[in-house]
């Protein structure tokens, strides 16, 4: 088996069928493949359904839903590919675009991450300008003087003329690793519950000296947010989750004193940003955008207020949050 084809759903159907249409039309007479659905819906009746529709690919419903890179690494257990290809369900994507990742990784056993460009729905090209987060490009602000520092080398960096491009990180929404680069990192890190989870393999590559490649020359499209945006109650979250994902980021790969700096630096940012957004909410509550501001306040104080309780910046849905916080528990009791 050349791929396997990993998606992870989350209360998505339509945009699924949409992604698994265009997936069925795909002939494996260059290449050979197979799709494999993890669920983190749990109680939906619309799989059996999607089982009978698409009888041929391979469906799994989690016990529970405990986040994207868990959804993967199960994705990735039931699989029998040399090279993974990890799609969003609210992606569509050709037969073309599949063979110039897999042919790309083929060709190149350095890179450890191909993937291409994503257009919206509207055919407009996504940002690939990506960057690790550091000092420099941790915040908004910083981040843009960064660019506007940078223009000319990442105007060279990034030109339209090269079909391929060297990012830091590339998103995971289409993601292709050849298995043993995947083998080399020990997959998806669970430590995330959703979002960064992607940065930070790219970062464990890098430090193995892989490379993560966008081809410029292929692209798909991506209708971004749409597994995680359904409602306001959920819209909150995912924007909560960013936020607490990127503490866990900085947590993992900053050292020494610059790591307490930024998370407290992060902290308070966040908090006085929010603190005014939800000002806004109250005063704006009728509208279901600003209302939405109260709801992410409160989780992120709810988050914070439980971050030295818990001895851990784990998001608490984190499939290792209950081993962390056992492990410091312990810890604490013998000191």
């Amino acid at each position: 088996m050349d791929i396997s084809i990993i998606i992870v759903n989350y209360c998505s159907w339509g945009l699924l069928k949409n992604c698994l249409l265009s997936l069925q039309i795909i002939e494996q007479n260059e290449f050979t493949f197979e799709i494999i659905i993890i669920d983190n819906s749990l109680n939906d009746n619309k799989l059996n359904e999607f089982k009978k529709q698409f009888p041929n690919f391979l469906f799994y419903a989690n016990k529970a839903n405990n986040g994207f890179s868990h959804g993967n690494n199960l994705g990735v257990k039931k699989a029998k590919g040399n090279y993974f290809l990890f799609l969003n369900p609210d992606t569509i994507i050709s037969k073309t675009a599949v063979l110039n990742l897999f042919n790309a990784a083929k060709n190149n056993d350095n890179f450890g991450v191909v993937s291409c460009q994503q257009l919206n729905e509207n055919g407009k090209k996504q940002d690939i300008q990506k960057f690790f987060p550091t000092e420099f490009t941790l915040f908004g602000i910083t981040r843009s003087m960064f660019r506007l520092l940078n223009k000319k080398n990442l105007n060279e960096k990034f030109s339209t003329n090269k079909e391929q491009v060297f990012p830091d990180w590339a998103s995971g929404s289409i993601f292709l690793i050849p298995k043993i680069w995947f083998e080399k990192v020990n997959g998806w890190c669970e430590d995330f519950w959703l979002y960064f989870e992607d940065v930070d393999i790219c970062k464990r590559i890098q430090n193995l000296s892989g490379k993560i490649v966008i081809l410029q020359n292929t692209s798909i499209t991506h209708k971004h947010g749409g597994s995680s945006r359904i409602n306001l109650e959920l819209k909150a979250l995912t924007k909560a989750e960013v936020i607490i994902s990127n503490h866990v980021y900085i947590d993992k790969h900053f050292k020494g004193i610059s790591r307490y700096f930024f998370q407290i630096i992060l902290m308070l940012t966040i908090l006085f940003e929010n603190f005014l957004f939800a000002i806004l909410g109250l005063l704006l509550f009728f509208i279901p955008k600003f209302k939405m501001n109260i709801i992410l306040f409160y989780k992120l104080v709810q988050y914070y207020i439980h971050v030295p309780l818990n001895r851990s910046w784990l998001s608490p849905r984190s499939v290792n949050f209950a081993y962390t916080k056992t492990k410091n528990d312990k810890v604490l009791r013998s000191a």
